[in-house]
């Protein structure tokens, strides 16, 4: 019989990256994705988010202005103007009208932090974004110039999403499995605020709404949907009511503006009358 003294010896379980890897610890993958977090949060005190969702690929203003001044540079230099150029120059126009929305998220989260830093008790209400660029980075921008930390929840994707630099480093949470990343968004927000965004933001945007209308989170979260210019043009709201798929009362779960000063407004206002009493307080509690 063979010796087996010198065989190779199996690591132990929670150690084998093999199998932790493998399709059979995906259930144990998905627990650390709810646990680990978790621990994290716990440890730095985090229990309340207003959320940012919005297009990762918004520029600042400052960036797209340049971008926009770089086409038009090139187009002023060259004799026929051909298609490509044209195409780069309606782009960069578009970049500009949406970093406008840009600017007003960084506004918006930094005048929310401001006003969550004057708060009295047990009340710390954080930004949270997705963590990457463009809507996202502005709000973790503007809690950063208002002196606040903030949260970034990043996704792994097959071209891997940085997370933005105003992010702090220990409080950048990333994630393999959107619905994981979803709850997080879904579970410590109080509030939430969508800026014009693609699929991304529709899917996240929609799924608080559908949350919302069967009352699966046991408390209440002003949403507020920036961009009435954007949000009129991209989606027909009151079609869903005319062909009598979601009713009007329904359309109340969201307040759509394009004013900082009023979104600031309805947020602190309902954050105030929802988190300023016990029952308010009992609101946390059942989340």
């Amino acid at each position: 019989m063979a010796d087996q003294s010198d065989s190779p010896i199996s690591p132990l379980a929670f150690l084998n990256a093999n199998f932790l890897n493998s399709p059979g610890a995906r259930p144990l993958r998905i627990l650390a994705e709810y646990l680990e977090p978790a621990e994290r949060l716990r440890r730095a005190r985090i229990h309340d988010t207003i959320v940012f969702f919005g297009s990762a690929r918004s520029l600042s203003p400052e960036a797209a202005e340049q971008q926009l001044a770089l086409v038009n540079d090139q187009i002023e230099r060259t004799d026929t103007v051909s298609a490509e150029l044209r195409e780069a120059r309606t782009h960069a126009e578009t970049a500009v009208r949406l970093s406008r929305y840009y600017q007003d998220a960084v506004e918006l989260a930094r005048r929310l932090t401001e006003w969550s830093k004057t708060l009295t008790g047990n009340r710390d209400f954080i930004i949270c974004s997705g963590g990457s660029g463009g809507m996202m980075e502005a709000a973790n921008r503007g809690a950063a110039l208002a002196g606040g930390k903030s949260l970034g929840l990043n996704i792994q994707l097959p071209h891997e999403q940085s997370v933005n630099s105003y992010v702090p480093r220990d409080l950048v949470f990333n994630f393999h499995y959107f619905f994981m990343r979803k709850f997080w968004f879904v579970y410590l927000a109080k509030a939430l605020v969508i800026l014009p965004g693609g699929f991304g933001t529709m899917d996240e945007f929609f799924e608080v709404l559908t949350l919302i209308q069967t009352k699966k989170p046991r408390k209440t979260m002003p949403v507020v949907l920036f961009g009435s210019k954007y949000w009129d043009e991209v989606i027909n709201f009151d079609a869903f009511v005319r062909w009598g798929t979601v009713t009007a009362k329904e359309l109340e779960a969201f307040y759509k503006t394009d004013s900082v000063d009023e979104a600031y407004a309805y947020l602190t206002e309902e954050l105030g009358r929802l988190y300023s009493t016990p029952e308010g307080l009992d609101q946390i509690k059942l989340t």
